[in-house]
């Protein structure tokens, strides 16, 4: 393993799966050691189990690997998971029971009361209410989440107001990616030419893990974000990135200037501390009248930076602006990777 952390994949085979060895490829902690999907994929090569969707080409090592049963049994203690909210329910559990760090992108349990849901550059604190779980307890197990593809580009956009002005309202509206649906996601015939009002439970999520994220940490739970927060959502017929049309009152009054220098400005532990999958930049404002736009700014940072523009007055709260981020890396895989890095910078990880 040339040294580095031995790592596993739940949920191999999907988007996400595919994302996290994607940015594994590489890495200089961690190592894809351990596959796992679901039982028509078990047993199989990898390279014949995924129908590989990504732009670079399956890691020839990862490619040569059998998929595992997905099982605590033979698995790495370290595990990224990437499933369905109704099996990880059931399944991560199952891991940190067994002793593993699930690290997962998952909504199964974000919002129970003693796992954290985390942005490390908005909450790292957060990840201490790992010490309170029953599974580190027992076996040293633990869960650890990131948020909704659609929060994470909001709450880093969000932060640094909150930090220094307060948020009294938000409203978000969303233009969601495909990608974010999975594979195959949406019917051709239902997207193209078309928006879809609609994606399930997703606006409760982004109401939920916003107020969550931006919260305080009291003792063992943490105190939810008294702002009041509204989002509709929409998918529509881009590949990747989720854009958000966003509109905010302040608690205290802010110009146009101090606002962009919030943004421009704003670094946190993870930049300090060098994360190897941490941007420069968390937040960039782009002075275009028309951007951010996915064609031409997703991949700012790698696709772990969060774009914003079109920063004007609001006629109904105080200023309204866009938000882009890219969602199945800084959405899912790579904020996965980031909490991980965080874990192991905090002695979290052996």
């Amino acid at each position: 393993m040339n040294g580095k952390i031995p790592i596993g994949i739940l949920g191999a085979t999907g988007v996400v799966g595919q994302r996290f060895i994607q940015m594994l490829e590489h890495h200089p902690w961690f190592e894809v050691a351990w596959l796992a999907a679901s039982d028509r994929s078990e047993g199989k090569v990898y390279a014949e189990a995924a129908r590989w969707r990504l732009k670079t080409p399956i890691p020839a090592a990862v490619a040569a690997m059998t998929v595992s049963p997905a099982t605590p049994e033979g698995a790495p203690k370290i595990i990224f998971a990437a499933l369905d909210a109704s099996i990880a329910a059931e399944m991560e559990p199952r891991f940190a029971e067994a002793g593993c760090a699930v690290i997962t992108n998952s909504s199964a349990l974000r919002m129970q009361q003693d796992v954290p849901l985390v942005i490390p550059e908005v909450n790292g604190g957060h990840i201490k209410l790992i010490d309170v779980q029953a599974w580190r307890k027992k076996s040293g197990g633990y869960v650890v989440t990131n948020p909704n593809c659609s929060a994470i580009g909001l709450v880093l956009a969000l932060a640094p107001l909150h930090q220094k002005f307060g948020l009294e309202t938000v409203m978000a509206v969303t233009m969601q990616a495909v990608s974010g649906a999975g594979y195959p996601g949406v019917a051709s015939l239902d997207i193209l030419g078309n928006v879809i009002p609609f994606i399930k439970n997703e606006e409760e999520k982004m109401e939920e893990e916003t107020r969550k994220l931006l919260g305080q940490m009291n003792g063992s739970k943490i105190i939810p974000g008294a702002f009041a927060m509204s989002a509709q959502c929409n998918r529509v017929a881009v590949e990747d990135g989720h854009t958000e049309s966003v509109s905010i009152r302040l608690k205290t009054k802010a110009k146009r200037e101090e606002i962009i220098a919030a943004w421009n400005d704003f670094r946190a532990e993870p930049q300090a501390l060098k994360l190897p999958s941490a941007p420069e930049r968390p937040i960039v404002y782009l002075e275009a009248a028309d951007r951010p736009q996915p064609r031409f700014d997703v991949d700012l940072g790698a696709g772990m930076t969060t774009a914003v523009g079109r920063l004007r007055p609001c006629g109904v709260l105080d200023w309204k602006f866009t938000v882009l981020s890219h969602n199945t890396i800084r959405g899912a895989a790579g904020a996965a990777v980031l909490n991980a890095e965080l874990l192991k910078a905090k002695g979290y990880l052996g």
